[in-house]
């Protein structure tokens, strides 16, 4: 690259950045970085390192095209995470941005990118088939795998001791992610109303961090599935390691095989993202047919905003399809009233439904910063292109729930039946005693 073209592109950006004054800078290829504000503090950076990255992005400007960038390394976030990023926005944000731009001095430093070489690594994106075919159901298990099988090493580099994997439960927002993750199982428990003896289904149990809860604090007989060889593996080691063969079962099974069982209690926590609104009637259908009369189902799930009617709503945004495609594939959101309606048409009873947002925002929050701070010893495990990606999946995934474009809700029924729901004429029971 010759040394004028370079000088262009360092001139534009120190005109966007007048602009934007923002604590933060580029850095280029060649080691030089250029602040995009007088102020900026020197610590953190978005890093260009190959010219390449500045021609595929003009040849193909979206979003999923960044993210192949990050994965490959190509651009990377120096001195922190995408959290960081965001909180340096500064006062002006970037609205309005383009139409400020000298045009011609934008064309003449980027035309000649645009005829650089732009080869790519192979694709980090999920390759197989993610569509739900309503009533017919869908192959998880590939799915499931590719989000979970990385190793369990990994996630043990972020999550707490028990490998909880869904939102915590913040007794306060100082609590640690070890502490509201318990105050989360008991929560679920008590909402449940588990006693002893009871039959509990846990449907996509982890590591079986729940299963195990319920069986030692509540004393159910504890049924859990999953469709992940390495979630199966350890859960089925953690049993045997906490003496539960008795009272805990855990399954490498698809939960719609289980034909023929019935629990008094069920729950599905951060399970129903996995099954595609298709199926959404017939995944319902198929919980209601393994409880008993009134029994109790919990639905814990991330959920996005309603729009004005269900076709607009069931449009990806980018950002939501570029965590489908690399990180989660094959998940949909619903949105809490399709699930409260689902459940009605479904033959449940609803009693209760709560938002835990914010209480995720602050889970994700937390789990970036582990694996931030442990960010080698992830790069160890399973590559530095998935660590990058996940870095930016947790990092966004939390900026969603706190600025509030996607939720997350707990729903309460019953499976309906005549006269009284067995429910208490209150729920103090659930907050008038210490939840950890």
């Amino acid at each position: 690259m010759s040394e004028p073209r370079l000088t262009a592109l360092r001139s534009l950006i120190s005109s966007v950045g007048a602009k934007l004054d923002m604590d933060l800078a580029i850095r280029l290829w060649d080691g030089q970085a250029i602040p995009l504000g007088p102020d900026w503090s020197g610590d953190l950076a978005l890093a260009v390192r190959d010219p390449s990255a500045i021609t595929r992005l003009l040849r193909r400007p979206r979003l999923t095209t960044v993210v192949e960038l990050i994965a490959e390394g190509r651009i990377d976030i120096e001195g922190g995470t995408l959290l960081d990023l965001a909180a340096r926005r500064g006062a002006k944000g970037t609205r309005g941005i383009a139409r400020q731009i000298n045009k011609f001095a934008a064309l003449r430093a980027l035309l000649p990118f645009l005829f650089g070489s732009g080869a790519a690594d192979p694709s980090h994106a999920y390759a197989g088939d993610q569509k739900a075919h309503a009533e017919e159901g869908r192959d998880d298990k590939a799915q499931v795998q590719f989000h979970y099988d990385l190793s369990n090493e990994f996630y043990a580099l972020f999550l707490d001791p028990e490998m909880v994997y869904s939102c915590a439960y913040f007794p306060d927002w100082q609590a640690d992610i070890a502490t509201a993750q318990q105050a989360k199982l008991e929560m679920i428990c008590r909402k449940l109303r588990l006693a002893p003896g009871e039959r509990f289904l846990d449907i996509g149990c982890g590591w079986g961090g729940l299963a195990c809860h319920a069986a030692q604090h509540h004393g159910v007989q504890a049924h859990g599935v999953t469709l992940s060889q390495a979630q199966f593996d350890f859960a089925t080691a953690k049993v045997q390691r906490l003496g539960l063969g008795d009272r805990v079962t855990i399954e490498l099974r698809d939960f719609r095989t289980l034909t023929g069982m019935e629990f008094d209690k069920i729950a599905s926590i951060g399970m129903f993202e996995h099954v595609g609104l298709a199926n959404r009637a017939g995944y319902f259908r198929e919980i209601r047919d393994m409880l008993r009369p009134r029994g109790i189902y919990l639905h814990h799930a991330i959920t996005r905003p309603m729009k004005g009617d269900e076709r607009t709503f069931r449009k990806k945004r980018p950002e939501y399809a570029a965590i489908v495609n690399y990180v989660f594939p094959g998940s949909e959101l619903d949105h809490i009233g399709g699930t409260v309606d689902a459940l009605e048409a479904g033959g449940f009873e609803v009693h209760d439904v709560e938002g835990w947002r914010e209480h995720y925002g602050r889970t994700c929050r937390l789990w970036t910063e582990r694996l931030a701070a442990n960010r080698a010893a992830a790069e160890a495990e399973v590559g530095a292109a998935k660590t990058r990606l996940w870095l930016l999946y947790l990092a966004g995934v939390c900026l969603g729930f706190e600025r509030g474009t996607i939720g997350i809700y707990q729903t309460v029924a019953t499976k309906r039946a005549r006269g009284a729901s067995g429910m208490p004429p209150t729920r103090g029971d659930l907050y008038d005693r210490p939840i950890v």
